[in-house]
């Protein structure tokens, strides 16, 4: 695809997030403007986080001290590498890479994505991965995240945005359920 088609892809697409299930931007970049602002996340934010993410698994975040989850997420805006941001996170009671991608869009999203089934499987469709998955780690949001840095690069959208296009297209084209 070369970079209009990429630039039509992504536009339409982001059109469409609106009408998914999807993280709701607005509150992404509130959680952002927060953790920005303290330098870190409390328990409760925490849990609103995973909460818009996977509201059947956010229960687990209350397991975490509260101390912790300062801890970890102070420490998760100091580290360099995508990987070691995501390990730490998920180090974290209730966060697998795909709500640890939540808390790291939020705090750059010219920088992150929020990945999950869905943006894995249209990133697929389009030549950038192969097969299909359906649990993540940190080395798969690194799989996940160079090409979608690619796919910003050539286009006019911040990665945060090229990951909702993503998310919006497989939500249209995708047949059956979702897993």
């Amino acid at each position: 695809m070369d970079a209009s088609d990429l630039d039509a892809f992504v536009a339409e697409n982001l059109d469409r997030y609106a009408e998914t299930q999807g993280v709701l931007p607005e509150r992404l970049a509130a959680f952002g403007e927060r953790y920005r602002s303290q330098g870190f996340l409390t328990r409760e934010q925490l849990y609103e986080i995973a909460y818009e993410s996977s509201t059947r698994s956010a229960y687990h975040v209350e397991r975490n001290p509260e101390a912790r989850c300062r801890e970890v997420t102070r420490n998760a805006r100091a580290v360099d590498g995508d990987f070691s941001a995501i390990r730490l996170l998920t180090g974290l009671s209730g966060f697998q890479a795909p709500t640890a991608s939540c808390v790291l869009a939020a705090l750059d999203g010219d920088r992150h994505a929020v990945v999950d089934t869905r943006v894995w499987a249209s990133l697929e469709r389009l030549g950038y991965l192969d097969g299909r998955k359906e649990r993540f780690d940190a080395a798969d949001y690194v799989a996940m995240i160079e090409p979608i840095r690619e796919i910003a690069g050539e286009t006019d959208a911040r990665p945060v945005d090229v990951g909702y296009a993503l998310f919006a297209h497989d939500d249209r084209v995708r047949e059956g359920t979702l897993h």
